[in-house]
């Protein structure tokens, strides 16, 4: 049972993104409640399994991937991952409630709320993870979503950037992690997540010790901001408030210190270990604190407060002590409750009054006096103020602090930059209040600013209250929560703390005390001087990592490769593709110059004239493809058409009719989808000088030898590995189980959809990425001058049709080719019913989901070459890209659905159903994967051809402008 909970918890929210994706773009609401049910039902999930880990036990939920590779998935559930899931789910729906007033109309709606909740799972798939590999799989995952939700006004120029950064810190930093993940299973010998913390003295006795904690570290450290990768947390800024106070206070920036949490008793507790995390934090949490104070932009201010904080967490954790670890924990939440809470003030103020400028508001009191009331207690949490819940997590920050000893300078230095940097926040909590909410009503701002709806403000009010709460009553509102956390993770180490108010007037009190004075003494001081400031603290804002790392993009990017393109290389295509089958026929002739067995034995029974007399002509036109396709690119299309034709007749002829069956119908897709292309391409240049001419023949006729040496190798290499091969082939093996063991008697339908279904899905997937790609270039390809008018045979048709019926040569002729367009336009029910009979039959016979989605979109194409592309876009909808999810999502659907029955991804099972009036019929699992196969090929295919299509609408709407 709890298995089952833990596997939905994960799959729950990537269903609810597909379904949210799904959705019109108008469906602001139905978007809203089927994101926040899908949270909700993570949080009653949830609080079913918090009674298993609430002692330090642990969920384990083990999936068998591909057991013959001992590929299995681990997910495992603690108390640690449990809390920070609360923090996941809890504060994810409140976002989904406050996004569902923030967002315009305008905004696609979908798109936000299908990433926001892939990257909620993606969290809850980082902090499952019973694998360090897959963990890291879901980080990079966050890190590509949190991109997606960064950049999605991606019209904005910083919203673009802010998300190119993100990606870029982060992605690499996960690679540093990943690198150091496999040196992790290289010294412990496993990559289970148990077993790697369990090794504390294995990974800390080894040599690779160092290696693995600067790569850990490095992975850790840019996802959760650290100096000196802090720098692109604020220019994330430009996100959606909803995606700051979710990504940016809660979720992704906590990935980092929940990794140093969770691993600090495997590779923490060493001196090194002290240095270069707690000195990283504490340089961290000083410099965001200072900055902080000087940023004129609301959520600028936030942001760099949020990379103070997280330097917080990340110097207890450094720290490594028992109590430190309690402490991180806590102030993990706190900090999520209060910040979140303060991004949606902020957001809301922005929204109401068209400004987050500190130097343009002022006196929002009198006007917003509730989203006032609750902002103040938030920045009050944040500043440390005593009864609210980011004061106590601070004083044992400031305990820990005081009390650490471990022969170091920066002992004695810890707790006089905890009170400095206190200081700065008690400062900037205070501006933040003062020059927001006080002083003389506003002017000039481009909204009046007034209250926001009730259900924008309730998520602000929720946390608000938790702030207040676990301030007040943190041992009874946190309590049990915080212990089944901190036992997850110290185990036996775990320490009695306590979570009372009033701990006695000691060392933290004093330096609250201190912190809090001289905060508000900092503020008085500098209030009338920071609004003319610059924004940065004097000599440090003159130093900006962010144009460091623009540099280095610059030049990693464009001035490095082109000085090495330069040198080594060229532009054009055709000498980079020379150069690559050069070395790649290189490395084979060194790789085979021993193998003498690669001779072949063409004995005389292995000699068939008519068969050898279909390669010659195959051999014939490809050959004369080549050669025709500098100048002549319709013979050569026609040419390349009849190589097709005879690989097609090899295969019928070696008995693959389902081959055969295959390659025809892709034959005729591909050559009419390349027909159609032609159309748009420039004229080749006959007018060429002699001596270019005959450089151009030496270079053709060089091309020519190259790849007849390595087709012929290739050629050479295939047939001798299919008629030396020692012992018995897999091919046996297949012909003998596809029955049995796969339900059908198409051999090779049985592979694609059952034997090797996962080939097949990454296949299917890899199509549909290119379907994709395809239709991006070509929306923006725009074809050369020559090639916009008539083509010279439709001229020639016009002209004859005009003298037969005594039309004007510029009429509009509407029975061009009409005969042809009639019959395919008729072709059309029965090609549909072709399909559909392929289908159905593919388990047992010829056809199968490949080649009937192949022959749908014939069906398709032949209806766009019968009329004209507004003719039938007007009377079928199509939606390729549905057709393509749709795929995708039934062969994941289909192959996930063998998790319920304890088996592994993509499992199919085969039986026969004894149907009423018809008897026993087969049916197997495997014909659903092959309906998603299905979708997906018609989907590709008629997306390249809506996109080749749609040329003629933009030739058709660029004549219309030149004729107005």
């Amino acid at each position: 049972m709890e298995h089952n909970l833990l596997l939905a918890l994960l799959a729950l929210p990537f269903l609810g993104s597909l379904l949210a994706a799904s959705l019109p773009a108008n469906a602001r609401n139905a978007e809203a409640w089927l994101s926040g049910l899908v949270m909700l039902g993570g949080l009653v999930l949830l609080a079913g399994l918090f009674p298993s880990v609430s002692n330090g036990q642990v969920i384990r939920a083990p999936v068998s991937w591909v057991p013959s590779l001992g590929l299995n998935l681990t997910f495992r559930l603690d108390g640690f991952a449990w809390l920070f899931l609360l923090l996941v789910q809890g504060i994810g729906f409140l976002v989904v409630l406050y996004a569902r007033y923030y967002l315009s109309p305008k905004d696609p709606v979908p798109k936000f709320f299908s990433f926001l909740l892939a990257f909620a799972g993606s969290m809850t798939g980082l902090l499952l993870s019973g694998n360090i590999i897959m963990l890291v799989v879901f980080w990079e995952m966050t890190s590509l979503f949190s991109f997606l939700l960064i950049g999605y006004w991606h019209q904005s120029a910083a919203a673009r950037d802010g998300a190119r950064m993100a990606l870029v810190v982060t992605g690499a930093g996960g690679f540093c992690l990943l690198a150091a993940m496999l040196l992790i299973g290289h010294v412990v010998g496993s990559y289970n997540l148990d077993r790697v913390l369990a090794s504390a003295s294995m990974l800390r006795g080894s040599g690779l010790y160092v290696p693995i904690l600067i790569l850990f570290l490095l992975g850790a450290f840019t996802k959760s901001a650290q100096m000196p990768f802090h720098f692109w947390l604020p220019n994330a800024m430009a996100a959606p408030t909803p995606v700051s106070a979710y990504l940016h206070s809660a979720t992704m920036v906590k990935a980092g210190v929940f990794l140093l949490v969770r691993f600090s008793p495997a590779l923490g507790n060493t001196e090194l270990w002290f240095w270069l995390v707690a000195g990283t934090g504490m340089a961290t949490l000083v410099l965001g604190a200072v900055v902080a104070l000087f940023r004129h932009d609301l959520k600028g201010l936030l942001a760099y407060s949020t990379i103070s904080h997280l330097g917080l967490i990340t110097a207890l954790a450094g720290i490594g002590s028992p109590g430190a670890i309690v402490a991180a924990i806590f102030h993990i939440v706190n900090h999520a409750v209060f910040k979140a809470s303060l991004f949606m003030a902020a957001g809301i103020i922005d929204h109401e009054s068209g400004t987050r400028d500190m130097r343009r508001l002022s006196g929002l009191m009198r006007l917003m006096p509730i989203t006032g009331t609750l902002a103040i207690v938030a920045a009050a949490s944040m500043a440390g103020v005593p009864l609210l819940n980011g004061f106590i997590s601070k004083e044992m920050f400031f305990a820990e602090a005081a009390d650490w000893h471990n022969g170091s300078i920066l002992d004695d230095a810890l707790p006089y930059l905890a009170t400095f940097a206190s200081i700065f926040s008690v400062a900037y909590s205070l501006r933040f209040i003062h020059t927001v909410f006080f002083g003389p009503p506003p002017v000039d701002l481009p909204k009046t600013p007034h209250e926001p709806p009730l259900l924008m403000r309730r998520p602000v009010e929720l946390l608000v209250i938790l702030c207040l709460v676990i301030g007040i009553l943190p041992a009874a509102s946190l309590g049990p929560y915080l212990q089944a956390a901190v036992t997850s993770v110290l185990g036996r180490d775990t320490p009695d703390y306590s979570l009372e108010i009033w701990h006695g007037f000691n060392t933290p009190f004093v330096m609250s005390l201190i912190a809090m004075g001289a905060g508000v003494l900092l503020y008085v001081l500098t209030a009338r001087w920071l609004p003319g400031s610059p924004e940065g603290p004097p000599l440090l804002h003159r130093i900006k990592l962010q144009k460091v790392f623009d540099r280095m993009m610059l030049l990693m990017s464009w001035k490095w490769p082109r000085q090495i393109l330069l040198r080594i290389g060229t532009e054009r295509l055709q000498p980079q593709l020379r150069l690559l089958v050069a070395l790649a026929l290189g490395a084979a002739i060194w790789v085979l110059a021993d193998a003498g067995r690669l001779v072949p034995d063409l004995t005389e029974g292995s000699f068939d004239p008519a068969f050898t007399l279909v390669w010659i002509v195959g051999a014939a036109c490809a050959l004369g493809a080549a050669w025709q396709a500098k100048y002549h690119r319709f013979a050569a299309l026609v040419l390349l058409g009849g190589a097709g034709l005879a690989t097609c007749i090899t295969f019928a002829w070696l008995s693959a009719p389902d081959l055969a069956l295959t390659q025809l119908l892709v034959e005729i897709v591909t050559t009419v989808l390349l027909l159609l292309g032609l159309r748009w391409l420039p004229q080749r240049r006959t007018d060429i000088a002699a001596d270019r001419l005959m450089a151009a023949r030496v270079r053709r006729g060089r091309d020519l030898v190259l790849a007849a040496i390595c087709g012929g190798g290739l050629a050479l290499v295939s047939y001798t590995v299919m008629t030396t091969a020692p012992g018995p082939s897999i091919a046996d093996w297949f012909l003998a189980n596809a029955y049995s063991e796969g339900g059908g008697t198409n051999t090779v339908n049985v592979i694609l959809v059952d034997f090797r279904a996962f080939d097949t899905y990454g296949e299917i997937t890899v199509l549909a990425i290119v379907a994709l790609t395809v239709f991006a270039l070509l929306r923006r390809f725009r074809p050369a001058s020559e090639s916009t008018g008539l083509p010279e045979q439709q001229k020639l048709q016009d002209a004859a049709d005009h003298r037969a019926d005594g039309r004007q040569p510029g009429d509009t002729l509407d029975n061009y080719l009409l005969i042809p367009s009639v019959i395919m336009q008729w072709m059309f029910p029965a090609i549909i019913l072709l399909s559909a009979y392929l289908f159905f039959r593919g388990h047992d016979l010829p056809g199968g989901g490949f080649s009937a989605g192949v022959t749908l979109a014939i069906a398709f194409l032949l209806q766009y070459l019968a009329a004209n592309v507004r003719w039938i876009e007007d009377r079928l909808r199509i939606l390729p890209t549905r057709w393509i999810g749709i795929g995708l999502l039934i062969a994941t659907a289909t192959g996930a659905g063998a998790f319920l029955f304890g088996a592994p991804f993509l499992t199919a099972h085969a039986q026969y159903l004894d149907l009423p009036l018809i008897g026993k019929v087969p049916a197997a699992t495997a014909l659903l994967f092959d309906l998603g196969v299905y979708a997906v090929v018609v989907g590709a295919t008629v997306l390249m051809l809506i996109a080749l299509a749609h040329q003629s609408l933009r030739h058709s709407r660029s004549r219309d402008k030149e004729d107005s």
